[in-house]
């Protein structure tokens, strides 16, 4: 197995461990569009970071992290609704991105790299970047862990317990903004959100718990990364676009038996009704 590969397995299981169980609660809270616009807001990071010559990793957690506080102060100031204020915020700053690129004419940008991942590039201090930030990420989300579970079940309770849900909020988003720059390089602006939210869908369809589903999401993220990885050797295909396709084809897999069970016990009533 060639060297490239072999590091983008390394790479792709390191996402996959830290992108399940935070995508968890992501599924919990719904927030699937807070996920979208943080990583949109990536683009823009990237585009400073090659302006000013900085990291682009440290430079997408930052952007993430301005664009999440910019949200909390905005729905504590402006009379909109939440999702329409993501929406605000995750096209502005990709607009911004794409025209800031387009004015640096001197850098030779790939866009599709950006847009999409490249983990077939990743290189062993990108590896550091994921497995050492992943960890961290890791260590963080098991000390806030009651924290952050009892904010999101319930909010006026954790409040009544003295869990400061507010405080738990906002770590949550430096968790997200933490993840979705670690794993720019493997899936892309467009398809990050998905490493999040497949693998802990389909570990809710089979989990008994909270913990259990994010072993479960864990577990099926670096499936996903492994089948993937080796359509994408076996066909030819984009690598980043492969893992989520994998990860899609999984979904379908296990949401089928109950959808059609659903649909025959509906054909089935209909049947008794038209006789």
């Amino acid at each position: 197995m060639d060297d490239f590969f072999t590091r983008a397995i390394v790479a792709g299981v390191g996402v996959a461990l830290v992108a399940g169980p935070l995508g968890c609660y992501i599924v919990w809270r719904r927030l699937a569009y807070l996920g979208d616009t943080l990583s949109h807001a990536g683009l823009l990071g990237i585009a400073l970071a090659l302006l000013f010559q900085v990291n682009i990793t440290l430079s997408i957690f930052l952007v993430s992290v301005f664009v999440s506080l910019a949200l909390i102060f905005l729905q504590r100031r402006v009379t909109l609704s939440s999702d329409a204020l993501l929406g605000l915020l995750a096209h502005s700053t990709l607009a911004f991105g794409m025209v800031a690129l387009s004015f640096m004419t001197w850098v030779r940008v790939d866009l599709m790299g950006f847009l999409f991942g490249d983990i077939l590039a990743v290189t062993p201090f990108d590896i550091a970047i994921i497995w050492g930030g992943g960890l961290c990420v890791l260590i963080i989300l098991m000390i806030f862990w009651k924290s952050l579970f009892a904010s999101t079940v319930n909010l006026e309770l954790a409040q009544a317990e003295g869990m400061k849900p507010e405080q738990a909020n906002i770590i949550f988003m430096l968790l997200l903004a933490a993840v979705i720059a670690i794993s720019m390089k493997i899936v892309g602006v467009l398809l990050i959100t998905s490493m999040l939210i497949f693998p802990a869908a389909i570990a809710r369809r089979f989990a008994s718990g909270p913990e259990q589903m994010a072993f479960l999401a864990a577990i099926i993220g670096i499936i996903a990364v492994f089948g993937g990885l080796f359509a994408s050797l076996q066909w030819d295909t984009p690598a980043g676009p492969s893992i989520v396709v994998a990860a899609s084809v999984f979904f379908i897999i296990t949401v089928l038996p109950a959808v059609s069970i659903q649909m025959l016990g509906i054909m089935w009533k209909n049947k008794k009704l038209s006789k």
